[in-house]
């Protein structure tokens, strides 16, 4: 099969099209074939060694966190022919023709889906669904600031708490600002041009994906009891605690629960997938280029085979 490999950390030359053995199906995972793999700024942090996770010793990896597929050995309840999509764990690596995932990580792909944009939903997806429910425990009525509603996890966050019922505000500039109103977000604040502070007060829960500045500002937005959950930066505990707040950093874990919830969202016309480009799986490297340097609004997607 063909796969994206790093052997050494650096720019987007470092991402090597190669030639590998298809997986061997172990330890209970399911072998998808991959019809599109999702381009996620953690895929650029490997890429440049800035993820923990991955050390040197840990190259060679195949690249990417998420994928839409074919089942291709059965497992778990999936049977051959599934139509799925999957959040793969690091190092099963999702920029190749074939890709393993344990079946905790798989749900049927969306029915109203292709496949491009359903493997633009799993890892994003994730990260907003657990930010939102799992870490910030929001509930219907609540008032949610989500900052970078426009990128990929952000509009996700969006349409999901309104969904939930949660009164939203949201974060973006540019051609962002329209695309956020698109997702139903009750008011959106461009943030180069007013100051989020004059729009978002009395907050209940701040999704902050953005992290320096952006968060240290959110404090004062909000009210006693509050909960301030990043994707990118731990919040000042000691702040945390003196203004009777709570708040962590998280990262998303595979959840196939999630992932039909969340296909069932999408079908039900809840919930709508951007993805801004797609690039050949041979191309990878000028995806992570266009996604690290343009910050696009939506997805991008390698099309795989």
């Amino acid at each position: 099969m063909k796969a994206i490999r790093i052997h050494a950390f650096g720019a987007p030359a470092v991402l090597t099209l190669e030639d590998l053995d298809k997986p061997a199906p172990t330890g209970g995972k399911l072998l998808i074939r991959v019809a599109a793999a999702s381009v996620n700024p953690v895929d650029y942090k490997i890429r440049q060694g800035k993820f923990p996770g991955v050390k040197a010793g840990d190259l060679p990896v195949t690249l990417g966190r998420d994928v839409a597929g074919v089942v291709e050995t059965a497992g778990g309840e999936f049977e051959v022919g599934d139509a799925v999509y999957a959040h793969l764990d690091w190092a099963d690596g999702g920029y190749a023709d074939y890709a393993l995932c344990a079946p905790t990580g798989v749900a049927l792909k969306p029915k109203s889906l292709d496949m491009t944009a359903a493997a633009a939903v799993p890892l994003a997806g994730a990260t907003a669904w657990q930010g939102l429910f799992d870490h910030g425990g929001i509930k219907a009525g609540e008032r949610v600031l989500i900052h970078g509603g426009s990128g990929g996890v952000g509009g996700f966050a969006v349409q999901f708490a309104k969904a939930h019922g949660a009164h939203v505000i949201a974060t973006a500039s540019g051609d962002g600002v329209a695309l956020v109103k698109t997702y139903g977000a009750d008011e959106v604040v461009d943030y180069k041009q007013q100051k989020f502070e004059e729009v978002a007060t009395d907050i209940d829960l701040v999704l902050d994906l953005i992290g320096g500045e952006t968060q240290d500002r959110s404090f004062a937005v909000l009210k006693r009891g509050g909960r301030l959950i990043s994707t990118v930066q731990d919040p000042d505990k000691a702040r945390l605690a003196a203004m009777g707040l709570t708040g962590q950093r998280f990262m998303a874990s595979p959840n196939g629960g999630e992932l039909m919830a969340m296909a069932a969202l999408i079908d039900a016309g809840a919930v709508k997938v951007a993805v801004s480009r797609t690039f050949p799986l041979a191309k990878a490297a000028e995806a992570h280029a266009f996604l690290e340097d343009e910050h696009p609004n939506g997805k991008v997607v390698l099309v795989v085979g």
